[in-house]
């Protein structure tokens, strides 16, 4: 089950609730009560590390990581093909 973070924007009261993906959003306070009650958003509570897919196939294999080069100079075309430095 995920767990949402949730913030009164009245009082400023913030929570993290676990709850199912089917469940409804939940709109009241449970400090003040106000219908202020809001889920935000945030980053995800994991990280993939290893030589697994996600490393072979989504990474880009000109070996800086997707990041556009430093320099003017044009960077070498991907080996899996993917579209990280095509411009």
């Amino acid at each position: 089950m995920p767990i949402y973070e949730y913030r009164c924007e009245q009082c400023g009261f913030q929570k993290d609730h676990l709850q199912k993906m089917g469940d409804l959003v939940l709109t009241v306070c449970p400090s003040c009560n106000s219908d202020r009650y809001v889920r935000q958003l945030s980053a995800a509570g994991f990280q993939l590390k290893g030589s697994g897919w996600y490393a072979t196939d989504f990474k880009c294999a000109a070996g800086n990581g997707g990041k556009a080069p430093a320099t003017d100079a044009p960077a070498p075309p991907c080996a899996s093909g993917c579209a990280c430095h095509s411009s």
